[in-house]
């Protein structure tokens, strides 16, 4: 049987930080040289692998959409010659990453996986050396044709990700769609992955867009709002209580609309880290409704972020990104089917 290529971007993060007199920071050629010379990643069962260290490592709080755009065309180019593709990225803001590029990539027919670490590897007890000799193999052995995040033993479809604990090795969770695979003794495929893309991979473009987050809380002066209306923004995320719900006031009515008639697309995200937005439930949810506020449904904050990006960077219509925000382009919100 031929051996598998698996290509890893390494863009920095804690797995190849080194400790500085001001803290962890990414240093370069720490991490290429310790696979080098570490036996565990060089074994028969392991696939061969190429590491490309970005010439400027970056700790994942400075990740930009300009980055995520630089990793997709960097695996875009790369596509026909490897079997596999593995992402090396710091923990803050991976799963925005793995968001952004699910939206991204088009027609994609192989395995895409972001991983990282909470201890660098060259420090006792890291947790970066299981995470990408993992990455690696099942990138080989058990490809998953989408973009997944995988973390202490469970991928993640990516878009369904989110950071759930700061200093914990169970890094990532996701709320409201199961883990697609456990990876323990025996290879656990919990339910089924999207279907492999069909012909040549396609990469859209993002950028950059002027989107607001408002969190509710009680007491807040929801006059805050008439800022961001204000400002060149072109969507406001209302992180709102429970199943969708706002304060009943007049003042956020007659604001909400006045961003509707700016043509801001307004998207109702629950604050809760499970369940799904449902503004037919209470009264107050459905004023929102009335206003053009619309559902972010069971999506995690980091997919409504750069679903939004993405959408706008493609040059939609107001009217189209509202309707895309509400229907599943990759998985984000779509419903769960059993294996088998």
């Amino acid at each position: 049987m031929t051996q598998k290529r698996i290509y890893v971007a390494y863009t920095g993060g804690t797995i190849g930080m080194l400790k500085t007199a001001d803290g962890y920071s990414p240093a370069p050629g720490v991490l290429t040289h310790y696979l080098q010379q570490h036996p565990d990643f060089t074994r028969d069962e392991m696939p061969a692998f190429e590491i490309n260290e970005y010439t400027h490592l970056i700790d994942s709080s400075n990740m930009q959409p300009a980055n995520w755009q630089q990793i997709a065309e960097d695996i875009q180019r790369r596509y026909d010659d490897y079997d596999g593709f593995v992402i090396l990225h710091g923990t803050d803001t991976m799963a925005y990453t793995a968001s952004a590029l699910s939206f991204m990539f088009e027609n994609l027919s192989k395995p895409v996986i972001v991983t990282g670490s909470q201890i660098p590897l060259l420090t006792p007890r890291s947790d970066g050396q299981i995470n990408l000799l993992t990455a690696l193999y099942l990138a080989a052995q058990h490809p998953i044709p989408e973009v997944t995040l995988l973390f202490n033993n469970h991928v993640l479809r990516g878009n369904r990700a989110t950071k759930a604990h700061s200093d914990g090795f169970d890094a990532f969770d996701s709320p409201n769609f199961p883990a697609i695979v456990e990876a323990g003794i025996e290879y656990r495929q919990l339910v089924s992955h999207r279907a492999a893309g069909e012909g040549v991979l396609k990469v859209s473009p993002i950028t950059d867009q002027p989107i607001a987050i408002v969190r509710f809380f009680p007491g807040m002066d929801v006059g805050l709002l008439d800022y961001f209306i204000t400002q060149p923004v072109k969507a406001i995320i209302l992180q709102t209580y429970g199943v969708g719900n706002a304060p009943h006031k007049s003042q956020l009515v007659e604001l909400l609309k006045k961003a509707d008639e700016a043509d801001i697309v307004v998207v109702n995200v629950s604050q809760c880290f499970k369940g799904k937005v449902n503004m037919g439930g209470y009264a107050t949810g459905g004023t929102l409704a009335a206003c053009g506020v619309i559902s972010g449904n069971n999506m995690t904050l980091e997919a409504v972020v750069t679903k939004l990006q993405y959408l706008f960077s493609q040059q939609h219509s107001v009217s189209q990104v509202r309707q895309l925000m509400q229907q599943d382009l990759r998985g984000e919100l779509g419903p769960v089917k059993s294996v088998g």
